[in-house]
């Protein structure tokens, strides 16, 4: 039942920005006592969940334990795991698989196994603990979470609706409903509908952003299109601190075709016994990590680079004939049928595979229950950063992150509802035209990602690290002026985000001088005894002004 307010005004929903596996929990969880409203800049079904293929973690099997599983994030996070976080999330990992049972999602069955599944392991992980849907997890979760949010009587969700900024004090300020000194709140959002075009004020109880990351800042990337840094963006701009944004995990093995460049072959098929080899059929992982395929991503993406361009090569291969083809056809069923379309039979012949930007470590500054530095502001999933990853996610951690912590942020929503309704000032676009030349956006967009792919990737220097500031300064200011001058639209929100997301991961690389996790730099190549995290915020009054 809904909660009414004690003035008998109808209740202020609460706004979820984002329908990937983080937004849909919290909206689940939050139903029952809240009006929600969802918020999807595309399609309901594009959001990057849908496209994680190798499971969510839970401490289930008798050879498990809370310990084993601390202990395997905090040897991938390189010293830079929170321990309470890591703890914290293991702790509920088997609640958040039960709860993910319970609303049906069919997860691959095993009789002798615990709850009755199916666990694989990944690298990383000391046991078998990954509960999964074949190859294709994040969409048999997300499709079963996305029907039961689509029958909810109390949330509305909005297709093709895209979040431009977050309203503040700042805003009420300059139309007097709030006076100088009043405490700080974020009030709602404003957000464009794309196909009318039309900019709505859009009042909150609580805005939630759970955008998911930042992949689409780089040239190749397992991402959606929906992955531009909206969240992060968004909230830095309103204020709040940053961290850990230059540990940008690039997956080890997309699949290397020129009609398919977005396709993962899950860490999964590694973690069954598949093999990287070069294209001379030499095995070369064991000569980089005593690991071998087993190797965390980071160590494995490096890996494949310093071979790629040691012996010249566009890819190299991952060879998991030696499964046989029924075991295959069983455990990789999507992989299999896809590289089948496009000619390759995985079964008889090894798959191509490059490094893609595929997991934003960093994000957003939120306690765990995601509350940010701004009160009615929440962030959960990809966009936040709580801690668990520390400088590197353990494979399959970012589901079970966003079960969890989407439970918690939807019980501190309910705990902390705003006593005012003050009213919100209208977008004003008085002052803008229809843009001229959409040419710019698409030319600003392509060289943004190539000059993160080219200067900010797996191996980093200090002199490609400023190159890049240069350059995205200098895009700035052209999207600066394009934003002044225009009316908005999606893309030009994009480009607007991805860039504000593009300077704050360069600003964090320039400030770590050392290599740990996926930050490798060859003029700091040793790891430091002791090292913190990376937190970014605006000194205030001051325009682009940093603190580390």
């Amino acid at each position: 039942m809904v909660r009414e307010p004690s003035n008998g005004a109808a209740p202020l929903p609460v706004v979820i920005i984002g329908a990937g596996l983080a937004g849909l929990t919290v909206a689940l969880h939050l139903a029952e006592t809240q009006p929600v409203i969802v918020l999807a800049k595309r399609h309901l079904e594009e959001a990057a969940t849908a496209w994680a293929q190798g499971g969510i973690v839970g401490v289930l099997g008798s050879d498990d334990s809370i310990a084993s599983h601390v202990r395997d994030t905090q040897d991938a996070g390189a010293g830079l795991v929170d321990e309470n976080a890591a703890e914290f999330i293991a702790e509920h990992s088997a609640q958040a698989v039960e709860w993910l049972v319970a609303r049906g999602v069919p997860f691959s069955p095993d009789p002798q196994g615990p709850l009755g599944l199916h666990l694989t392991r990944e690298g990383g992980h000391a046991v078998r603990r990954i509960a999964h849907a074949a190859d294709a997890t994040g969409k048999a979760i997300h499709d079963v979470l996305l029907a039961e949010v689509k029958r909810h009587p109390n949330i509305t969700l909005r297709e093709k609706w895209m979040a431009l900024d977050l309203i503040t004090n700042r805003h009420l300020k300059r139309s007097g409903v709030v006076a100088q000194g009043e405490a700080q709140r974020c009030h709602g959002v404003y957000a464009l509908d794309i196909e009318s075009q039309r900019v709505e004020t859009l009042p909150a109880a609580a805005v939630v952003l759970a955008t998911g990351g930042v992949g689409k800042v780089y040239r190749y990337t397992s991402n959606p299109d929906t992955s531009t840094g909206d969240g992060i963006a968004m909230a830095w701009r309103a204020g709040c601190r940053v961290g850990n944004m230059e540990f940008i995990q690039f997956h080890p093995t997309c699949l290397y075709h020129p009609q398919e460049r977005s396709f993962l072959i899950t860490e999964a098929m590694r973690g069954e016994g598949a093999h990287l080899k070069l294209p001379d059929g030499t095995r070369f992982m064991p000569a980089h990590d005593e690991r071998g395929e087993l190797a965390p991503r980071d160590i494995v993406a490096r890996a494949i680079d310093f071979e790629m361009k040691k012996h010249g090569l566009d890819y190299v291969l991952l060879d998991a004939t030696h499964l046989g083809e029924a075991f295959l056809k069983e455990h990789f069923p999507t992989i299999h049928a896809r590289c089948l379309s496009l000619g390759i039979d995985i079964a008889r012949q090894p798959i191509p595979v490059v490094p893609a930007a595929h997991y934003t470590c960093g994000g957003v500054v939120t306690d765990l229950s995601g509350r940010t530095d701004l009160p009615g502001l929440y962030a959960v999933g990809e966009t936040s950063y709580t801690g668990l990853h520390g400088a590197n996610r353990l494979a399959s951690n970012s589901l079970l992150e966003c079960v969890v912590l989407g439970r918690t942020c939807a019980k501190d929503i309910e705990q902390h509802m705003p006593a005012n309704r003050p009213t919100l000032p209208g977008w004003d676009e008085s002052q803008v035209s229809d843009a001229d030349e959409e040419v710019v956006i698409s030319h600003n967009w392509d060289e943004l990602r190539l000059v993160m792919w080219n200067y900010v990737g797996i191996v980093r220097t200090t002199r490609r690290l400023e190159r890049a500031l240069h350059r995205i300064k200098l895009l700035r200011s052209e999207i600066d002026d394009y934003y002044a001058n225009f009316k908005v639209t999606r893309d030009l929100l994009e480009l607007r985000n991805l860039v504000d997301c593009a300077e704050l991961i360069v600003r964090s690389a320039l400030s770590r001088q050392e290599s740990r996790g996926l930050h490798f730099s060859r003029d700091y190549p040793r790891t430091l005894p002791v090292s913190f995290p990376t937190i970014l915020c605006k000194k205030p009054k001051k325009k682009d002004a940093w603190l580390p």
